[in-house]
């Protein structure tokens, strides 16, 4: 039996990461900054030479995108130290590393219009600091590792944390709700990520793959179809993101080749709704 450890266990990810590992057969080790401090390299080797992990899932990360323009030190701190001390760690201790990166280490089309989605070997240009420092967090694994994988995934929500498909169901009952649609992407539940992760170590060869939802929308599809399936009657209006203007510019084209690791996001989505508890 494999020995995985998880960092940021208690997140929205590693909460449905870790349950589904263990259903695998894995054995799971859990940490969070309580247990493991990813910025503390004494911290990290107290844990590792304690456990031994065959294998390291590195969910932790900094990822409030806009806080992250104001404070690049702290998100950097986290998303690029913090992920070259445990890529440091897995080498010492012989581990594979999984690496949770993002669709914004592309740049959405800025530069060159996209009409394709994005190859895992596509050339990357993050837009915001957030997207910059996640990248960074990819260099360090692949100048320290040969044994990793790096999954980006996009749009993600769970039933364990904040998101996007919560934050709109609170929002239902409003006289009229605006949604940006010139943004699109591909939408990623947790636990079909959680799935992927699993295939991908246990099928795949190393290397950087897109772990997102199969097919794509933009926020405002993503949010009209929520209500649908939701049956929820709703005042929906499309808007620019010039009209709803954040400090972090986000990639107006964040749609990811998944090569067939994920399904439809649209199963996902009603799969995740079916699950639903209201609290």
């Amino acid at each position: 039996m494999a020995k995985v450890l998880v960092t940021g266990a208690h997140g929205m990810l590693g909460q449905d990461l870790c349950p589904i590992l263990e259903d695998n057969g894995y054995d799971v080790v859990e940490t969070d900054i309580d247990i493991m401090d990813i910025t503390s390299p004494a911290s990290i080797d107290k844990v590792f030479s304690s456990e031994k992990p065959d294998i390291v899932i590195h969910c932790a990360a900094y990822t409030n995108v806009d806080k992250a323009e104001e404070d690049l030190e702290t998100a950097r701190l986290i998303n690029a130290t913090g992920t070259e001390n445990v890529a440091k760690a897995c080498k010492k201790y012989d581990a594979t590393m999984v690496y949770i990166s993002t669709d914004y280490v592309f740049d959405g089309g800025v530069n060159v219009k996209r009409t394709e989605p994005y190859k895992s070997m596509d050339k990357t240009a993050p837009l915001n600091n957030y997207g910059l420092t996640k990248w960074e967090g990819e260099k360090a694994v692949r100048n320290n590792l040969e044994k990793y994988y790096i999954c980006r995934t996009s749009w993600l929500y769970g039933h364990h944390g904040k998101n996007f498909v919560e934050t709109m169901l609170s929002l239902a009952d409003k006289p009229e709700l605006k949604v940006v649609d010139d943004q699109v992407g591909c939408p990623t539940w947790t636990v079909d990520l959680s799935d992927a992760i699993i295939k991908i170590l246990e099928t795949k060869p190393y290397g950087t793959y897109h772990t997102c939802g199969g097919g794509s929308t933009s926020w405002y599809g993503f949010a009209k179809e929520i209500f649908n399936v939701a049956g929820l009657n709703v005042n929906l209006k499309p808007c620019t993101t010039k009209e709803f203007p954040r400090p972090a510019t986000r990639p107006a084209y964040s749609i990811m080749d998944n090569n067939g690791l994920l399904r439809d996001w649209k199963l996902a989505l009603k799969n995740y709704l079916s699950l639903r508890i209201e609290v």
